[in-house]
């Protein structure tokens, strides 16, 4: 039996445990090192990693430029949030919470810089009038979703997440108590689309998009490899619009972007122009480095 963790009068960091993720987080703000951001040739810049809150945006731009709309093209430059890119000056000049994804649009004077991927998406999706609805009840209820995601996500990745799968040591309170809650999250859902396609019923919005990498990664098994211990099958209409979505071409897409782990035909690590998914996954790399 371990021994019962009794809190200290004033908490400091463990900077000698075995958490593989403490290096991602720290108690303080700010930059620890100077380091600016690349920029490349498209007025949109993307600096993010492929994680669920990554793609979100990934998918919408995707999305826009499957609709034509060829002012979303955009660089997506690659942040290694396990070497801390994410605290670099430049990286905190855009977001100064220090977390992916972050965005530039130098399409204004001056550049304007937006964080947290709720944000982004709405920002993308009223910048270019596509994925939100203009009727107000709609838009209303589209927003809801969005919100609704931004605010349920944390217990699901932040808690079910990390104690089921990344947290060193598997403390059955813990997963029990963010299995509960995701469990029931997946059930908000599952009742909502008993009867929609989408969540804002027959249209696809950027709620979609925002939900869909972290509670359709779950029921598809592609987060935390927990779907059969959630007993994803009993969500069947989670699933049937999960499905869905997953079928999607820009999501498909938008879900390799700044992704550096599973299979390399899956992974795009930078992305610069439509042209990269068939030139340059890491696959394609692979390839051409053999044959060097």
């Amino acid at each position: 039996m371990e021994t019962p963790y009794n809190p200290p009068q004033v908490w400091q960091p463990d900077t000698e445990g075995a958490d593989p993720w403490a290096k991602i987080n720290r108690p303080v703000a700010g930059p620890t090192h100077d380091q600016e951001l690349p920029i490349g040739q498209h007025p949109l810049q993307l600096y993010s990693l492929g994680t669920p809150n990554g793609q979100k945006v990934t998918i919408l731009l995707e999305e826009l430029l499957a609709l034509d709309i060829t002012e979303a093209e955009y660089d997506a430059h690659l942040i290694k949030i396990n070497v801390g890119d994410q605290f670099s000056s430049g990286f905190v000049a855009v977001n100064p919470n220090s977390k992916i994804p972050a965005l530039v649009d130098r399409s204004t004077t001056p550049p304007t810089r937006v964080f947290e991927s709720g944000s982004i998406l709405l920002y993308l999706a009223e910048k270019f009038g596509a994925l939100l609805p203009t009727e107000p009840a709609q838009r209303t209820e589209c927003l809801c979703w969005l919100f609704w995601q931004m605010g349920s996500a944390p217990y699901v990745g932040g808690g079910f997440g990390h104690f089921y799968s990344s947290a060193p040591t598997k403390i059955k309170y813990c997963i029990d108590r963010f299995t509960m809650e995701t469990k029931r999250q997946l059930d908000v859902l599952d009742r909502h689309l008993a009867d929609k396609q989408y969540l804002c019923g027959d249209i696809y919005t950027i709620a979609d998009i925002a939900i869909w990498p972290w509670y359709g990664g779950l029921v598809l098994n592609r987060l935390y490899d927990a779907a059969e211990f959630l007993d994803a099958q009993s969500y069947t209409h989670v699933l049937r619009w999960a499905d869905a979505i997953a079928a999607r071409p820009a999501v498909q897409r938008g879900r390799m972007v700044n992704r550096t782990w599973g299979a390399l035909e899956e992974q795009l690590h930078e992305r610069h122009a439509a042209s990269d998914f068939e030139t340059r996954t890491q696959a394609k790399l692979a390839a051409d480095a053999e044959r060097q």
